[in-house]
């Protein structure tokens, strides 16, 4: 889940009051395109808005956030109706800007055609789905990402804090960063070894992030049953930020694990105790959540900004999976696989949702999209999940959205609650 420094998975819900949206930190058409909107917009040169937010949208084709810059430009160059047919385009896909609290897009609201779009809103933010909560922590900044299912327990990661958590019949702290020497922890899978694997990043809304840390990103594992970590592979620090974010075995001996801020694959084999870059930054933009396919063959990413793709692990060549229009791939954080379902967790479009996504018989198509939870009374951005039999359990309330731009949280705000969706 990660782009940007004040909440480093958000990248299709922005806090400027000019409501553009940004990307990445990489340069590309998209970034191009949107510094132009931007430069535009301080002139008021509204018709170079719209050309620059198409040449934006150009750039990432049904990405949400370059639709709703294009109706934003429209609307501000006096394109009423095409603006707002964009707006319906986004609602049809389930994707809300809250567009009536935007000051500069009042004039939509005397359309005639608006009453029809405020109702598809209204109904969209209605909650859907059952889901019950099966655990709750008490610390309100812990700020949960990742979890793991063992037993009649369950382990969650802080991202505040950096600790990691089981909550259960016999709660304790299994490791924190004093002891651990990581940072704040992302995705966590158990390894076939029977250890506790696991990425972590020193971001700035970690709350012992310093100078010499911020930017470190690695790959540990912790042992269980002695409590001590065993392995603390750290990549080179580079100019550029980096977080690996999720993993997954693809057997015993090889984890892949996702970079989230440059968009890059690596490798990690437990033999040889070697992380290596097997997708280089660029060609992806954001990667978050991976799962392998049923063969074993392939494994499905996915790119906050980018949507889904499919990747061949034999030689790494990259498919984008492509769906109907009524469908938004966009946004999508923690990945899993329900035998010819992907289950997503989806918090980078609102309102954030649980879906399941049904592949194609080809691999890379999907067929049909159902949201299985959304608006939910615990929701508040849910984050990482893991399958267990017919049953899918996720963190219900990341508040990763709750940070403000100094990366500081507001007080009162409930703890981790983990819940439970039967599938």
């Amino acid at each position: 889940m990660l782009p940007m420094l004040r909440n480093t998975k958000k990248a299709l819900i922005s806090s400027c009051s000019l409501l553009l949206f940004s990307g990445l930190s990489l340069a590309d058409d998209y970034s191009d395109a949107r510094v132009d909107l931007f430069a535009a917009y301080q002139a008021q040169d509204f018709p170079a808005m719209v050309v620059a937010a198409e040449k934006g949208l150009d750039a990432r084709p049904g990405y949400p956030g370059a639709m709703f810059n294009l109706a934003y430009a429209k609307t501000l160059n006096g394109d009423h109706e095409d603006a707002l047919d964009i707006l319906q385009y986004l609602v049809a896909q389930g994707v809300d800007y809250n567009v009536a609290d935007v000051d500069e897009l009042a004039a939509l609201q005397e359309l005639p055609e608006w009453q029809a779009y405020a109702g598809a809103i209204a109904e969209l933010n209605k909650p859907v789905g059952e889901a019950s909560v099966e655990f709750r922590f008490g610390a309100g900044d812990f700020v949960p990402e990742g979890i793991v299912v063992d037993g009649d327990s369950v382990i969650i990661s802080s991202i505040r804090h950096g600790y990691i958590e089981r909550l259960g019949p016999q709660p304790e702290t299994l490791s924190e960063p004093a002891t651990a020497g990581h940072w704040s922890v992302f995705g966590m899978r158990m390894g076939p070894d029977g250890g506790l694997w696991y990425t972590s990043a020193a971001v700035p809304q970690f709350a012992n992030v310093n100078e010499v840390s911020q930017g470190l990103t690695g790959l540990f594992r912790l042992d269980l049953e002695s409590g001590e970590t065993t392995v603390r592979e750290v990549l080179p620090k580079q100019d550029a930020e980096m977080v690996l974010g999720d993993l997954i075995f693809a057997d015993e001996n090889t984890i892949y694990a996702t970079e989230s801020l440059t968009g890059a694959l690596y490798r990690y084999s437990v033999a040889d105790n070697e992380l290596t870059q097997v997708i280089a930054p660029g060609q992806l933009r954001s990667m978050q959540g991976l799962v392998l396919d049923a063969s074993g063959d392939y494994l499905y990413i996915s790119d906050y900004v980018g949507g889904l793709f499919r990747i061949r692990l034999d030689d790494y060549a990259v498919e984008r999976v492509i769906a109907a229009e009524n469908i938004n791939l966009f946004g999508v954080d923690g990945l899993y696989r329900y035998g010819n379902t992907l289950i997503a967790t989806q918090n980078g479009i609102r309102p954030a949702r649980v879906v399941a996504f049904k592949l194609g018989d080809d691999g890379v198509s999907v067929s049909s999209a159902k949201v299985l939870a959304s608006n939910l009374p615990e929701f508040d951005e849910p984050t990482l999940g893991e399958i267990v039999g017919d049953e899918f359990l996720f963190i219900a309330n990341s508040h990763w959205n709750r940070f403000d731009a100094n990366n500081e949280l507001p007080p009162d705000l409930d703890g981790p609650i983990v819940m439970r969706i039967q599938l």
